[in-house]
Formats: structure tokens, C-alpha cells, sequence
């Protein structure tokens, strides 16, 4: 996966940060789930904070709001007290 990393525009912050916290949170959450969703996330909150959210797509961001859910369930359910 490294290896597919020098081909990433590092110069351009749009692109940069998803697919860092894509590569970096992969290892370190132990989650490929976690990685890809903080990288589609950050890409649809970059995307939409610069006037630009029209660009991804319908598809993206229904997959936005099925990864928000996701990283959302787990406080939830300690709110609640479910376990």
C-alpha cells in the first residue's frame, strides 16, 4: 500500500489529508473500515467546506453518512448504556 503512496499530489492538501489519515489510521486503529471511512469523511468535509460538494457524488455521500453512522454507533450505545 506504501508503495502507491509516492503517486499522491502530497503538494495538494485536498487530496493529501484523506489519503494520510487513509494510510495512517489503517495501522493504528487495527481497522482497514476505520481507515477508509476517516478518508472518505475528511474528503466529503474538505470537499463541502470549499464550495465544492456537488463534485463526489450521490454514491459518496451516501457512503459518508453510512461511515458517519458507523463512527457515531459506539457513543451512542455508551450513552444509552447499551452494550
Amino acid at each position: 500500500m506504501m508503495g502507491q503512496a509516492r503517486h499522491v499530489d502530497w503538494g495538494d492538501r485536498e487530496t493529501a489529508v484523506p489519503a494520510f489519515l487513509t494510510c495512517a489510521l489503517m495501522p493504528f486503529t487495527y481497522s482497514i473500515t476505520a481507515g477508509v471511512a476517516a478518508g472518505v469523511v475528511s474528503h466529503l468535509a474538505i470537499r463541502a467546506g470549499t464550495g465544492r460538494w456537488r463534485e463526489p457524488g450521490a454514491v459518496m455521500w451516501v457512503l459518508g453518512a453510512v461511515f458517519l453512522v458507523y463512527f457515531a454507533l459506539a457513543p451512542i450505545k455508551e450513552w444509552l448504556g447499551v452494550h
